[in-house]
């Protein structure tokens, strides 16, 4: 993947004001069980209120439910997606909606 101002890599963190690349080790994410709550926290403290997040180019990439319900509680828009579907999403709320995306590029 290739991120404006942040040039080419394989999993990206996104979020108002900014973004840097994912480090899946930081919060012990694997395919499963998926995205961590811990995943989504810098977004959230960055002011995201729409979340978007990638399961992968096949998938593969589950979401723990323990993140779905954290973000249900604190009333954040979601969006679950394939990657290319996943950016087009984060693209269109990016001019209007302070959203913050996770976006992992292979499987």
């Amino acid at each position: 993947m290739e991120v404006e101002n942040l040039g080419p890599g394989k999993d990206f963190k996104l979020f108002p004001g900014g973004g840097r690349e994912w480090d899946w080790s930081e919060t012990g994410t694997r395919h499963s069980p998926g995205i961590q709550p811990a995943d989504v926290e810098e977004l959230l403290a960055a002011g995201a209120t729409t979340v978007v997040l990638s399961r992968g180019m096949d998938l593969r990439l589950e979401v723990d439910p323990r993140t779905i319900a954290l973000l249900k509680q604190r009333e954040i828009a979601i969006h679950v997606a394939e990657t290319r579907e996943a950016v087009e999403i984060y693209n269109n709320l990016a001019a209007s909606t302070a959203v913050g995306g996770l976006f992992h590029s292979t499987c």
